[in-house]
């Protein structure tokens, strides 16, 4: 590749990477003169890239939105990261994910040789587990613009409308979800948007409410732990269960494991309720001792509780009475009996 194209991808990669580019910072990183930078521009300009000259002391560069989408460059860690995310939406299905595939081949047929079989490789290794629920382009956009204008969305949610102030995307465990007001709760909520359909027209425009903790992600993921703001469960509570760390240590999730020693085990666990919490500790299959605080090893209560009644046979039928629908003790016939 000659000097002048080897600048000129290097050029068209600087404008890419940056929104607005002083021009004797462009002539001092390729360095040349900024006469070189302007031929060098009008040749990108040329090839239909919508490059336009900045206002300013020294002047500068912009690589503006055009009419059509023109060749992009990318790294080979850009490359590889555009692969895994294509093939991760891809994954999901739907009209996106349609989209996602389409992209995927024409990256394919551009990427050079050195990349290509690296990259091949991702197809057998790169895979989604678990449920993919498909999210329409369409209302990912209709949601995303009210996000970004601030206008009150309509969704049909569960065979009701709902009138909500958006206000947040968000992309949690391969799901996406909106954090919104709830103009009729008068709180917040989170609604996938697998399950949403938004309506037209929209709203008007409102003024966007702090967020509670300042976070949207924390938020979010302190309602599915069942907390009004705080990323934390409501409840934690402590144990030693009877079995080796190495044993429990795959399961823990977001709980704290410590090794005691002669295969005994400390684990700090939280859930949205106490009796949960019991339950949560039951799943180890292990004996459990020196719990606390109090309120979990009431809830251990509760649990046996329950466990005692579920494990109960079921009730035997009244002497004289049938299990038939036209059954009775004095073998008359049921028909015409009113069922409460």
């Amino acid at each position: 590749m000659s000097g002048t194209s080897s600048r000129m991808l290097t050029l068209l990669s600087l404008l890419q990477a940056r929104r607005d580019w002083p021009g004797p910072l462009l002539a001092e990183r390729l360095d040349v003169s900024p006469r070189t930078v302007r031929r060098d521009v009008d040749r990108l300009r040329a090839l239909g890239y919508p490059v336009t000259a900045l206002k300013g002391p020294d002047g500068g560069y912009r690589l503006a939105p055009g009419q059509d989408l023109p060749p992009l460059l990318f790294d080979d860690r850009q490359a590889v990261a555009l692969v895994v995310a294509l093939r991760t939406t891809a994954a999901a299905g739907g009209d996106l994910g349609e989209a996602a595939e389409r992209a995927l081949a024409v990256v394919a047929q551009v990427l050079p040789s050195r990349l290509r079989h690296r990259v091949d490789a991702l197809a057998d290794t790169v895979v989604v587990s678990g449920e993919q629920p498909a999210v329409g382009t369409e209302v990912l956009l209709a949601v995303g613009a009210a996000v970004r204008s601030r206008e009150v969305l309509r969704l049909r949610h569960r065979d009701e409308t709902r009138r909500v102030e958006p206000h947040h995307l968000l992309h949690r465990r391969g799901r996406w979800y909106v954090l919104a007001w709830d103009l009729d709760r008068d709180d917040w909520r989170t609604f996938r948007l697998d399950r949403v359909e938004p309506l037209v027209p929209t709203g008007p425009r409102f003024a966007r409410r702090p967020v509670p903790g300042g976070d949207p992600a924390a938020l979010v993921e302190a309602r599915f732990k069942g907390s009004a703001v705080r990323d934390a469960w409501p409840v934690v509570g402590r144990v030693v269960l009877d079995r080796p760390a190495g044993e429990l240590a795959p399961f823990v999730g977001d709980g704290t494991l410590v090794d005691l020693g002669d295969g005994r085990s400390g684990l700090t666990l939280g859930s949205w309720s106490w009796p949960a919490l019991a339950a949560a500790v039951a799943r180890f299959d292990a004996d459990v001792e020196d719990v606390s605080p109090a309120a979990l090893r009431r809830a251990f209560g509760v649990l046996a509780e329950r466990s005692r009644r579920a494990a109960a046979p079921p009730p035997r039928p009244r002497p004289g009475r049938t299990n038939g629908p036209t059954g009775s003790r004095s073998g008359r016939s049921g028909v015409g009996r009113q069922s409460r």
